[in-house]
């Protein structure tokens, strides 16, 4: 998932399900996709949802936004990356980039998040960031213009 300049990148599987009327993949499932790989970073990276279960405390995401720039279709090969834009000292806000890139590098869409963490008894933002946040946080690869949040 990490490749050879430091960058988490996974390859997507287009479905049939994925697309719409148009015959290219439905805005939503952008969001779907950056979802579930930032899901995999953390717990490939040992921020586990056990881990947030235990602990109770949660993503929670204040902003989502996508820019399209190329359809994506049903038999293309594209490949969805990740890097954290911004980050807070205490890891309690963040910001994660994803970009969806075609065979040859090209710029499809770029998905971008604003994020923090929820005490998921309270339903409030945690007061103290759980360690293990800023531990994983911290090795996370950082995108050109990062920038303390």
């Amino acid at each position: 998932m990490l490749n050879e300049n430091g960058i988490f990148n996974k390859p997507l599987s287009i479905r049939w399900a994925d697309l719409d009327p148009n015959f290219h993949v439905r805005h939503s499932v952008y969001f779907d996709f950056g979802a579930q790989q930032r899901l995999d970073i953390l717990n490939n990276m040992g921020l586990t949802l056990e881990i947030m279960r235990e602990q109770h405390f949660g993503p929670v995401l204040l902003r989502e936004e996508c820019v399209f720039r190329k359809e994506i279709r049903l038999n293309d090969h594209v490949t969805i990356t990740a890097k954290l834009a911004k980050l807070s000292a205490d890891a309690s806000r963040w910001t994660i980039q994803h970009e969806f890139l075609s065979m040859n590098q090209k710029l499809l869409a770029t998905l971008t998040v604003d994020g923090g963490w929820i005490d998921t008894r309270l339903r409030k933002f945690v007061a103290t960031t759980p360690r293990i946040v800023k531990e994983v946080f911290e090795r996370i690869p950082r995108t050109e213009t990062f920038s303390d949040a």
